[in-house]
């Protein structure tokens, strides 16, 4: 009688080998392909993104110089526009790139490989420090082109810069929800948006308007930050109404709700043509 081999179990597949920095090389590829789409094709590249800013302030300047005799800062129209637009024109750009992360990293979001965290966190990084060194360089030459005499303090420059980007990335995380799942959303806030660069006290002092202007738009985190930087330049300037704790609050509870719904709603937007 023959003796049949002992049954043995059957061995379970191993598991595949894990990539080692998988988000990390995603995120690079990610900005790599945002950096070749939005710069490489346009002429000028990154030329383009530090003199725009630069022609926007001068118009803005040459128009205000011709309806009022000083600035309310200084005596240099160029240089006050710049410390107010400059930090709007950061959070501005932060918020609607991070926006529209997932449908501009559609096509790619389809390979398991490349998540949504991955999509916001490369165009997050794209922008922010792409939009802090424009400032810089911006800010620079503008010191540099009118000899303006300041004494410049960069610990506030740098905390706006900063606080303009927590604020761009919470407002663009919570958008890109609400723009794939309601989209006359998206006209809502083309509205709501467009005297956003007026209530940020980028062309005028906080201290100058009526009491009653000043106790409404205090609620503008924007507010708030235009002020801070300003204080970096002009020394006599105390910007006494900033609350640096509230446009931070602003910014981390709005990004804590952007991610939120990201994470419960990311697949409705991928479906969503």
């Amino acid at each position: 009688m023959t003796q049949l081999p002992p049954l043995t179990a059957p061995q379970r597949p191993k598991p595949l080998p894990r990539r080692s920095f998988g988000s990390f090389r995603s995120i690079s590829a990610l900005i790599l392909r945002e950096m070749a789409t939005r710069y490489g094709n346009s002429p000028g590249g990154y030329l383009w993104a530090i003199l725009e800013p630069i022609g926007v302030i001068v118009v803005m300047a040459l128009a205000f110089s011709l309806l009022i005799r000083n600035p309310p800062l200084g005596n240099n129209f160029i240089l006050f526009y710049a410390t107010g637009f400059m930090p709007f024109l950061l959070y501005l750009n932060v918020s609607n790139m991070t926006t529209n992360a997932i449908i501009f990293s559609r096509p790619l979001l389809q390979y398991p490989a490349v998540t949504w965290v991955d999509a916001i966190v490369a165009r997050l990084l794209l922008n922010a420090l792409t939009g802090m060194l424009v400032t810089l360089i911006v800010l620079f030459t503008i010191l540099t082109a009118t000899e303006a005499r300041v004494l410049l303090d960069l610990s506030p420059v740098l905390v706006a810069m900063g606080l303009a980007i927590l604020i761009g990335a919470g407002v663009g995380t919570v958008n890109c929800v609400l723009f794939g799942l309601f989209p006359v959303w998206g006209q809502i806030w083309g509205i709501l948006n467009r005297p956003l660069v007026i209530a940020s006290g980028v062309i005028f002092l906080y201290e100058n308007l009526p009491p009653s202007v000043q106790g409404f738009l205090w609620y503008n985190p924007l507010m708030h930050i235009t002020g801070w930087m300003r204080t970096g330049f002009y020394q006599t300037y105390k910007a006494d109404y900033v609350m640096l704790a509230y446009p931070a609050l602003f910014g981390l509870i709005t990004l804590f709700f952007g991610v939120l719904l990201l994470g419960r709603h990311h697949r409705d937007l991928l479906n969503n043509r």
